[in-house]
């Protein structure tokens, strides 16, 4: 095993040495390192003494944290165009063919390139960090906690994992240097806007969420670089001299894969649909799983959070909110205003959004955003049940009756983001990456068109119609 690592760090030593002698990498690294602080520094002083000006009252130490994570980000994205040329690039000096010949596996290649992408940026974002870190000592600013510390180095790790990952992946797959430049802003404008989040993290305080925040990016790299590796093929990197966009190729492909051989109509919905659903029922049964956990989840945080306030709340205002909560609709009115496209629209956009979600992070924001749906049946069941009321019946009357065909459909819909994920990262040989991508994509189109939306419309119906009269029999007595 030692002997095999060895080989990464062979791979990786040659790589820095290539790094070391092209000063058009090292000249703006060092310059942005240097210079980036100071920049960073008076930016903050004078946002926060225009905002002053209009009584915003801030404080130059709330910018530290958002400065640390914003200068440890500018290196990554300089860095990002090492990671870039990592393969593509070795193919248009030509000296990709000794470095394919040579007796490495594909992982001791991928790990030996992966690993000089991610600490060259790292080196110069910890280097840019501690130089800040020296000015805001100097001007007797108050430093992070030990705490938000840590979370901000393990925030630009995580980034330059992500970016680094995403990049290589993007260099294996192109056949210029050109073309992989070109992509890159679908790694830096995905990550820059996830880092808006975090800003807003880090300006609320909320560590806690931060640590999950983390934990996503992290994830999501690991997936990144399986990704690579599974579908790191050396002949694919020496036979593609140019990236052709061939649309009947692409469309006659997923057209292949969407009918499945099928004939008509019937032979589709008989066979090629359950086909696909078989496939899925691995990441059926996940998602189920995580159902339970999330409801679970969902109720056990409203009582651990939600009961203290109640127990502190005086009876006339525990009185207030019974009646607005038994108030808050008016079922007779609502009966005849709830309209159920509205309601299928409303259902179909969040099942597409995990779906999208999960496309581009390999399913795991998809299946976080299917878990806070779910959470938040659970939180409603413990609120109610805090407040005194009975949630059993009004559950049973107003979520089951459209519950049993809606939430199937969401389960569903977020199995086929889940299996997508999975499916992306299990190494297939004998077919490219665009061709699973199509396969894949098909089979969501299947289950979505086939299964999900049926589903969906009837459940819209019998929101609209029949759970209103339902839960006004329940509240009524």
């Amino acid at each position: 095993m030692f002997s095999k690592l060895r080989l990464v760090w062979l791979v990786a030593g040659r790589e820095l040495k290539d790094q070391a002698r092209d000063w058009r990498v090292l000249a703006p690294m060092i310059i942005l390192v240097i210079a980036f602080p100071f920049l960073m520094n008076e930016f903050a002083k004078q946002t926060v003494d225009f905002l002053n000006q209009y009584e915003a009252n801030l404080i130059l130490d709330r910018f530290v944290p958002f400065s640390i994570m914003i200068i440890g980000f500018f290196p990554i994205t300089i860095s990002l165009v090492v990671a870039l040329e990592a393969f593509v690039g070795e193919k248009e000096r030509g000296t990709i063919e000794p470095m394919l010949s040579a007796p490495l596996d594909n992982w001791q290649l991928y790990f030996g390139k992966l690993l000089v992408g991610v600490a060259t940026p790292l080196i110069a974002s910890y280097l840019s960090i501690a130089l800040y870190l020296v000015l805001v000592v100097r001007q007797n600013l108050t430093l992070p906690s030990p705490m938000v510390m840590l979370q901000l180095m393990l925030l630009t790790t995580a980034h330059a994992m992500l970016m680094v990952s995403a990049a290589i992946v993007i260099s294996v797959q192109s056949t210029s240097v050109k073309a992989a430049n070109l992509l890159a802003s679908f790694i830096v404008l995905p990550v820059a806007l996830l880092m808006q989040g975090e800003a807003v993290l880090l300006f609320w305080g909320n560590e806690h969420i931060l640590w999950l925040a983390i934990v996503g990016v992290l994830i999501i790299s690991l997936l990144l670089i399986r990704v690579g590796i599974a579908h790191f093929q050396r002949e694919y990197l020496l036979g593609r001299e140019i990236d052709v966009i061939n649309m009947r190729w692409v469309w006659n492909t997923f057209w292949r894969y969407f009918m499945g051989g099928a004939k008509s109509f019937g032979q589709w919905y008989g066979s090629v649909l359950p086909a696909a659903l078989r496939r899925i029922a691995p990441a059926a049964l996940a998602v189920t799983l995580i159902a339970f956990i999330s409801l679970w989840m969902g109720y056990d945080w409203i009582m651990v959070n939600a009961a203290g306030l109640i127990n502190k709340a005086t009876p006339e205002r525990l009185q207030k909110i019974e009646t607005s909560i038994s108030n808050l609709p008016d079922l007779t009115n609502l009966q005849g205003s709830l309209n159920a496209p509205f309601l299928f629209m409303n259902n179909t956009r969040a099942v597409a959004v995990i779906f999208f979600a999960g496309l581009f992070s390999f399913g795991v924001l998809g299946i976080l955003i299917y878990m806070l749906n779910i959470g938040v049946i659970g939180g409603l069941y413990a609120l109610f049940e805090l407040l005194g009321m009975q949630p059993l019946p009004m559950f049973l009357a107003g979520v089951v009756p459209h519950g049993i065909f809606e939430l199937p459909a969401l389960m569903i819909g977020s199995a086929v983001a889940l299996y997508m994920g999975a499916a992306l990262v299990t190494p297939q040989t004998g077919k490219s990456m665009g061709e699973i991508i199509l396969e894949l994509l098909a089979d969501w189109v299947k289950i979505f068109f086939g299964v999900v939306i049926p589903l969906l419309a009837v459940a819209a119906l019998i929101e609209a119609y029949v759970t209103p009269g339902l839960l006004l029999g329940v509240m009524a007595k």
